[in-house]
């Protein structure tokens, strides 16, 4: 076995000895033959955002060749809002570097996202997965850049009040058992998430911690690994279903909504990005943020108020992201200030090896830090749709690419660190806003649709279908009316409360 998959938490990678994309029929079939395996579920996204399934019993070898080879019909209306009951039918095809043993079946089973087909076999245009996938074969043929993301999915996990070692009200942050509740649940998660094939950075309990209705509220953060943009859109697909899956087990809530209740931390969906060629990330050079990230990052600034309608896409969204907060409102980017739009985040580029200062007992320690620069997007929330925002943001990155003015609107956007302190309000008062509803995001959207649209990527039923939805919320005054109104509020979490 390759030493690098010595430690994957990931039974498949360790039982085929190679890393799931490399996966084949033929690994699948193996798998199933040695390991017992008798249920094959096939899963896919529909247009809510959340996993479906279809469910077999294998027969025999040659059933377990069908379900691998020729999918399933589905129905396409029931899963889509804008596809018409009279030419509903669809296929999902399983995509088998997707594969994963299910952790919570009793019987053996075998999961494998799919990807949808029409009745003529061609992919579906307006599924949210390939519209990604096209999206990111656009930006490579166009810069010869390849786009990589990781996400940070915050959550809440709700359950009766504890009222020993109470944590403290808003001072979460990077709390330890037992003031935090629920470290061994984010730790069983982070580790079911893995062995699912998650790229996991790293998890850890976050600002939010209250009580309310004698119910103890404890926000927590599950952070992945930089990888190809499709497959970061699945790993966060799957966390999301595995973490509501254990919180049901548990017998605790979950939810990613946006905004729980006034004046508490809102929980976010921030996407970190680099572009990479040759393996290399080119988001630095000579030690500094490159040309070719600043003109990412105008990319993003150019969309953001567009990019909302797939990032934020429900009126508690525009709940969070209100002044004053870590969220941001003002369309800009910086380093490590965690308001603005777009974030540079502390790089590893430091002359100092840190790990050899700490430990000068060890005389084997090298610095090598040349690939871990990402910009982050601060503005997405766990309504996203996942697929959609990220091939939002890839056609960001191929806009900026491209944009003839990106390096002037990159250096008229950029904000020190300082910026949002009282000396500064004339400069803050110069910066575009992000929309502050539903309707306003869709607004953007339709007017800045051909963007997304070029090159084939974005089609034009998905824009109208996510602008209809967006508008169809009429939200235009409902932050300004009631965001001081805890009860009216807290009625409004309640319609959102498992959003995405």
């Amino acid at each position: 076995m390759n030493d690098q998959l010595k430690l994957n938490p990931n039974p498949l990678v360790r039982f085929l000895g190679k890393p799931q994309s490399e996966f084949t029929r033929n690994d699948l079939i193996k798998y199933v033959e040695s390991e017992g395996i008798e249920m094959i579920n096939l899963r896919y996204v529909g247009g809510d955002g959340r996993l479906k399934s279809l469910n077999f019993v294998i027969n025999n070898i040659k059933h377990l060749e069908e379900i691998l080879s020729n999918g399933e019909r589905v129905d396409g209306s029931s899963l889509f809002k804008h596809i018409n009951t009279g030419a509903s039918d669809l296929y999902v095809v399983p995509r088998y570097t997707t594969a994963f043993r299910n952790p919570f079946s009793d019987i053996p089973s075998l999961d494998i996202l799919c990807s949808y087909y029409d009745k003529d076999g061609t992919p579906m245009e307006s599924s949210p997965e390939f519209i990604l996938r096209k999206a990111a074969r656009s930006l490579k043929e166009r810069t010869g850049y390849d786009f990589h993301c990781m996400g940070e999915l915050e959550y809440y996990v709700i359950s009766d009040r504890d009222y020993k070692f109470e944590g403290t009200d808003q001072r979460g942050y990077h709390e330890s058992f037992p003031f935090n509740k629920f470290e061994e649940f984010r730790c069983a998660a982070l580790h079911t998430i893995a062995a699912c094939g998650g790229h996991i950075k790293y998890a850890h309990s976050e600002v939010g911690n209250f009580t309310l209705n004698d119910k103890i509220y404890e926000q927590n953060e599950i952070e992945f690994l930089p990888v190809p943009v499709d497959v970061a859109a699945d790993q966060l697909v799957i966390a999301k279903w595995i973490l509501r899956s254990m919180a049901y087990l548990y017998d605790v809530d979950l939810t990613f909504a946006p905004k729980i209740t006034v004046g508490k931390a809102g929980s976010g969906m921030h996407v970190h990005t680099r572009l990479v060629k040759d393996g290399k990330n080119a988001m630095v050079e000579n030690g500094k943020l490159s040309d070719v990230a600043k003109r990412a990052i105008a990319g993003y600034i150019d969309l953001a108020p567009s990019l909302t309608a797939f990032g934020n896409t429900n009126p508690t969204s525009y709940f969070r992201l209100v002044p004053n907060q870590e969220a941001p409102t003002n369309i800009c980017w910086g380093d490590r200030n965690r308001s603005v739009l777009v974030r540079v985040p502390l790089d590893w580029e430091g002359k100092i090896n840190m790990a050899a200062h700490a430990n000068p007992q060890d005389t084997n320690l090298t610095l090598d830090n040349t690939q871990n620069q990402t910009v982050e997007f601060r503005c997405p929330d766990g309504s996203a749709d996942i697929y959609l925002l990220l091939a939002g943001l890839t056609v960001a990155a191929r806009h900026g690419l491209e944009m003839e003015n990106a390096l002037k609107l990159a250096e008229e956007t950029y904000v020190d660190v300082n910026i949002f302190q009282e000396e500064h309000k004339d400069r803050v008062k110069t910066l575009k806003q992000l929309p502050v509803s539903c309707f306003e995001s869709a607004e953007y959207l339709e007017k800045q649709a051909k963007i997304y649209q070029e090159h084939g990527v974005f089609s034009e039923t998905m824009i109208k279908g996510v602008v209809n939805m967006l508008k169809a919320y009429n939200d235009h005054e409902l932050r300004e009316k009631i965001q001081c109104d805890k009860e009216k509020l807290l009625k409004l979490v309640q319609q959102h409360y498992h959003c995405g």
